[in-house]
């Protein structure tokens, strides 16, 4: 694994932002938990809570040697590079 961190994504199916951010992932060796809101109604209140909105992606970086986390809604590469440390 890449990171040390703990990433989540919020997606759907047909989200063209969110296959880029896992692709992202992929590229960069970075395992994530992908929760499909579509079909996951459970996630998608979930996701609604956290965010008040229904856009997707949203992603979660979580440090769990401090218990802080980030999130962010949308791909936004260079803020997942910081938040990663990926070079």
């Amino acid at each position: 694994m890449a990171t040390d961190k703990n990433v989540t994504i919020y997606s759907t199916p047909t989200c063209q932002y969110c296959k880029k951010a896992k692709s992202f992932f992929d590229e960069h060796e970075v395992e994530y938990t992908d929760y499909n809101v579509q079909n996951n109604p459970e996630k998608r209140d979930e996701m609604l809570e956290k965010t008040d909105q229904m856009g997707v992606p949203v992603i979660i970086v979580s440090d769990p040697e401090n218990d802080e986390s980030e999130m962010i809604v949308g791909f936004e590469k260079d803020a997942l590079i910081d938040l990663l440390n990926l070079q």
